[in-house]
């Protein structure tokens, strides 16, 4: 029978690999870092994933704590039991996160520079007549009255303040030149 190959062979420390550096990777591939910071500042690396995030009042496996259940004629017949709520040790973390998630969320909806330009070329030069917005030779990508009335809007919308300025910077413009 053959020999297995690299059995004859002494092992040998392999100087090109960094120990250091593979143990680090090990560690944070083992242990992932926490993004959300109320869960990260409660966690213990002394206990389960499981029984961390029960102590902080979450649940591991929504499946459980929120079982779907399936209608039966006994259960209907049944008034509706509500289990003991369980022991939680780290209330701060629910708290917090409930406190986060009732803030209210920042409107970042905004729109490209090009279309800003383009909107507000068509209002300096048309004002409100869409139509000859739309026979303009500057709509290269020829929308239809409709199309550059919800542009108008969505530029209305998302930049109320800045199209109020634009718009008076209009008025005050026509006013010297009368």
């Amino acid at each position: 029978m053959p020999k297995a190959k690299k059995k004859s062979k002494r092992n040998t420390f392999d100087y090109s690999k960094d120990r250091k550096k593979l143990k680090k990777q090990f560690k944070k591939r083992e242990a992932p870092r926490i993004e959300c910071p109320q869960i990260r500042n409660a966690w213990s690396d002394k206990k389960s994933v499981a029984r961390n995030l029960r102590d902080m009042g979450l649940a591991f496996d929504p499946n459980r704590a929120l079982p779907i259940k399936t209608p039966t004629i006994a259960a209907v017949e049944r008034t509706e039991d509500t289990p003991a709520p369980k022991f939680v040790r780290k209330p701060y973390v629910l708290n917090e996160l409930v406190a986060e998630a009732s803030l209210p969320e920042k409107d970042t909806k905004t729109l490209s520079t090009d279309l800003i330009e383009y909107v507000q070329y068509m209002v300096r030069e048309h004002s409100e007549n869409y139509k000859a917005m739309a026979r303009d030779e500057k709509n290269y990508y020829q929308d239809t009255p409709s199309q550059i009335r919800r542009k108008v809007d969505q530029y209305k919308r998302c930049h109320p303040e800045e199209y109020t300025t634009f718009m008076e910077s209009l008025k005050g413009g026509k006013a010297v030149s009368t």
